[in-house]
């Protein structure tokens, strides 16, 4: 289980957290909103309605090949019925449910669910507060999706450096170079990369760009990032090759505006479908 996190709507903290590839939101916390101290008892008066039933089952029989249909068909015809009543506990235990999770303990228990459910739960307790709910767990979404998409394209950057790194040294140090001549070669040789692709060397585009944080490569898309981890290895293989530098740069140059094309005309056709 991931880290729990929160969000706050309204003044209100809403707890959720990871499980495997889903959110499960607090219904706890949503249940709070309406009575602060007795969450459980708002929770179970949600459970017992038909149209809730009906819609834990539905849920339940699309995502889990465990669920139990006859114990839920005898629950749906129950609800019907002014006795009837259902806590979360119950529901999970009977009918092998994994849309809600029960934590027992004072800090960090309560009713959990799935967002989907925690949703319909939230739009139950106010339609106002469902929005808003909706509108921040969305927002939330999209900042993770920004940090995910950052972190995996400078891993993607990464995935060839040793390769490239370990072809100028091997090739293009002699063992009589100062510490400072090496980061000369490493820098130089980063800069035939940078060239190919972009048309400048890494101080020219600072000298372009004084406010922009970062180096070219922080601020490159990931169509650039996946040609320049292709071009270290292509490089390192020229540079094993004895292959002189002007023209691995010409033919890096070269492979960079085919492989770009080609990214290209693979990203517009994925939006086109």
């Amino acid at each position: 289980m991931s880290k729990k996190e929160t969000l706050t709507i309204k003044g209100n903290a809403i707890v959720f957290y990871k499980k495997d590839l889903d959110d499960f939101i607090s219904l706890t916390d949503i249940a709070k909103v309406r009575d602060v101290d007795n969450p459980s008892q708002i929770i179970s008066l949600w459970l017992r309605t038909y149209n809730t039933i009906e819609y834990l089952g539905l849920w339940e029989m699309l995502n889990n090949s465990d669920f139990k249909p006859h114990i839920y068909e005898g629950f749906k015809n129950e609800s019907a019925k002014p006795h009837f009543w259902m806590s979360a506990q119950k529901w999970i235990n009977e009918t092998n449910a994994i849309g809600l999770i029960s934590k027992s303990g004072r800090y960090g228990g309560g009713t959990f669910a799935h967002s989907d459910i925690a949703f319909k739960f939230a739009a139950w307790i106010s339609a106002e507060f469902e929005l808003y709910l909706v509108s921040e767990f969305k927002r939330l979404k999209s900042e993770e999706q920004k940090l995910i998409g950052w972190s995996a394209k400078r891993e993607l950057a990464k995935i060839n450096y040793r390769i490239h790194t370990d072809a100028i040294r091997n090739n293009l140090i002699p063992l009589t170079l100062t510490p400072q001549q090496i980061t000369y070669i490493y820098a130089n040789e980063a800069d035939v990369l940078n060239v190919a692709l972009w048309g400048t060397t890494a101080k020219e585009w600072r000298d372009k760009n004084p406010q922009l944080k970062g180096n070219i490569r922080d601020h490159a898309s990931i169509n650039e990032l996946i040609c320049l981890s292709n071009m270290e290895s292509i490089n390192a293989l020229l540079i094993s090759d004895e292959v002189p530098q002007s023209e691995r740069l010409k033919k890096l140059n070269q492979i960079a505006i085919q492989q770009i094309k080609i990214l290209s005309v693979i990203e517009n056709n994925k939006y086109l479908k």
